[in-house]
């Protein structure tokens, strides 16, 4: 395989997928600097999530939005170990579901289903808009939530267009993968300028890191170590996360957000000069 990535460093914060991302890296000629930021576990509370499935197979909603193909797995994991996947497949069939991009829409393909609306985009702020297309009054409506985000702007949203209810589930949750110290030696690495690249797969890592940060007060030098390096970002959930913090993503793949996207972006990047050792 041609190794395009040559000479450069590129800092992973993965973690579920560490060895297989940083892997597709490393197999194009670059270094990876692993620092797996945070981890998904199951919702503590399973009884919470198993009560949420029986409610949902006993009386379907009229629609459910799939925030996350990750709440739609653990969701399908749950019923498994319960003995409910079946009958939780089948009250999916009878449900209209809505996803926010590709990947709750390939969770929802592994059991042989398709979702009936696709988000204009893949944010909160997208699946929002594609709501107000819809018909919603009178309707109950489910949500998978992304991590334990409560989502208020969206649960306004389906309240102000007349739903008869929202019910929500939080199958999972992100927890730290690394402690503090080796958070901030990445930090210290960063602004060093051994570091290319830094390559974000989820909004929890950039949460993480800059929770680190500010909590050392470090949070000023962040942002400056991020400015010298490119920052990718695996999609505009990503990116917009990046931008509240005050940093620019310097990429993206356009349409599919997934990883091998993301390193055809950086090997991109390095053909075009934008990327390259110092």
């Amino acid at each position: 395989m041609e190794e395009t990535l040559q000479g450069l460093t590129i800092a992973v914060p993965e973690s579920r997928q560490l060895d297989l991302f940083a892997g597709m890296l490393e197999e194009r000629g670059a270094r990876t600097l692993r620092c797996p930021l945070v981890t998904i576990r199951d919702t503590p509370d399973q009884a919470v999530v198993l009560h949420w499935l029986e409610r949902f197979i006993q009386q379907p909603p009229d629609w459910l939005i799939l925030l996350t193909g990750e709440g739609l797995y653990r969701l399908l994991s749950c019923a498994e170990r319960n003995g409910r996947l079946e009958a939780f497949r089948e009250a999916l069939a009878r449900t209209r579901t809505l996803t926010r991009g590709p990947k709750p829409g390939r969770a929802l393909r592994s059991i042989d289903l398709r979702a009936d609306v696709v988000a204009e985009s893949p944010t909160s702020a997208g699946v929002i808009r594609t709501l107000a297309q819809l018909d919603l009054a009178g309707r109950r409506v489910a949500v998978q939530l992304y991590g334990q985000e409560p989502n208020v702007p969206l649960v306004q949203a389906l309240e102000q267009a007349g739903v008869a209810g929202v019910d929500t589930v939080a199958p999972y949750i992100y927890v730290q993968d690394t402690d503090d110290p080796r958070v901030l030696e990445l930090i210290r690495q960063l602004a060093d300028g051994g570091v290319h690249a830094i390559a974000f797969t989820s909004k929890a890592q950039v949460d993480r890191l800059f929770a680190v940060a500010q909590a050392a007060d470090q949070a000023g030098q962040l942002r400056q170590a991020l400015a010298g390096v490119l920052v990718a970002s695996v999609g505009p959930v990503v990116a917009d996360t990046l931008r509240a913090y005050g940093v620019n993503s310097d990429l993206q793949p356009e349409r599919s957000y997934f990883m091998k996207p993301l390193v055809r972006e950086l090997m991109l990047a390095r053909a075009e000069g934008r990327l390259k050792p110092a």
